[in-house]
């Protein structure tokens, strides 16, 4: 015996991917903001060979992001029940994340 949510309507499936899908499309757009910023602060005054290699490594972890965010859109757009997301590709999001935070604030000071 299954037990129905409030209501007696039973739950679409189908949303739960389509949300998470556009999560990761805004996070991949605020990454961008992100890294666009960085750019900025990095040339702002004059290039240095610090800000460069910073601006760098900051372009380089926005662009690791966007790999594991789009693979991850692609995956949730399939027509089938999507698999979950793998260890792999959430350790590489979060430390692509954390170290673009990292390499900002390097920017900043």
């Amino acid at each position: 015996m299954t037990a129905e949510p409030a209501g007696g309507r039973t739950r679409d499936p189908g949303l739960q991917p389509e949300r998470t899908r556009l999560a990761w499309r805004r996070t991949t757009l605020s990454g961008t903001a992100a890294a666009v910023l960085a750019v900025k602060t990095a040339l702002h005054g004059g290039a240095t060979v610090s800000g460069a290699l910073v601006c760098a490594l900051c372009v380089a972890l926005w662009l690791g992001f966007l790999l594991v965010a789009h693979g991850r859109i692609r995956t949730l757009s399939a027509a089938h029940a999507p698999a979950a997301l793998t260890p792999r590709q959430a350790t590489a999001a979060v430390l692509c994340t954390v170290a673009l935070a990292v390499c900002a604030a390097a920017l900043v000071f």
